[in-house]
């Protein structure tokens, strides 16, 4: 994990916010099928600030290693990753 490239980054930022989504529907919802958890997801504000908070952490716990090792591509990457995520549901979320 000592790559300091900006593809690894943004591999590692779009792919963690899923498994972040995932271990969420998990936590909160298991009871209910997937397609259940993502509508109640789109249809309630607070649920869907927490489930994009929750995945987004594992961003910010990879973003702070790789920037604690001082491999800026990578955390770049991660970085643009975030901010692909966390733009269009704040947009969402002001037209909810």
């Amino acid at each position: 994990m000592r790559k300091n490239k900006l593809v690894l980054g943004l591999i590692l930022g779009f792919t963690a916010p899923i498994l972040g989504v995932l271990i969420f529907y998990f936590w909160k919802a298991s009871s209910s099928r997937l397609t259940e958890f993502i509508q109640m997801a789109f249809q309630n504000k607070s649920f869907l600030t927490a489930m994009v908070s929750f995945s987004l952490l594992l961003n910010a716990i990879a973003f702070t290693y790789y920037v604690n090792r001082r491999l800026d591509k990578t955390a770049i990457g991660i970085f643009i990753a975030t901010l692909a995520y966390a733009i269009p549901t704040i947009i969402i979320k002001l037209l909810m």
